[in-house]
């Protein structure tokens, strides 16, 4: 009978282990997705953004008139990839290249991560795409604009 729960207890013991183990490196994919996409757009690399993206990602807004109507304002993989290309993120100084990652939550194949960069703030849905992890949808956000 104490063989059978000593066998029990590794058994367990083994599985926790294992799985924490698979978590952390789930994590360090995850932020590395993250940093490919924000970084990428930084560094005007169309490589690490479209290695981070799912080519069905849909990146949105929601942005309000000045006659206060309100519009959902939309960029694709493609989109986000080809302004990577020309280099549109390369106009912020290294020195005010913000890429703050923040893994929110972790369940199975799914996570939601937050970046806070220079002038905006992106909510991502990450998934774990054909073993790879993969950006599948943003929702952004301006900063404020500082009080002059």
């Amino acid at each position: 009978m104490r063989q059978l729960l000593l066998l029990s207890f590794i058994v367990m013991f083994g599985s926790v282990v294992h799985g924490q183990a698979q978590t952390k490196s789930d994590a360090e994919l995850i932020k590395q997705t993250a940093l490919d996409y924000i970084e990428g757009w930084y560094e005007g690399d169309p490589v690490r953004m479209e290695r981070a993206l799912h080519p069905d990602l849909a990146k949105r807004i929601v942005n309000v008139d000045q006659r206060g109507r309100y519009m959902l304002g939309q960029m694709s993989a493609m989109t986000l990839v080809q302004l990577a290309r020309v280099g549109d993120g390369k106009s912020t100084p290294k020195e005010k290249q913000q890429k703050d990652v923040t893994i929110l939550d972790i369940f199975g194949n799914t996570a939601s991560v937050k970046i806070i960069a220079s002038d905006w703030i992106d909510y991502l849905h990450v998934a774990k795409w054909r073993g790879h992890w993969v950006i599948v949808n943003v929702l952004w956000e301006m900063k404020p604009t500082p009080a002059q």
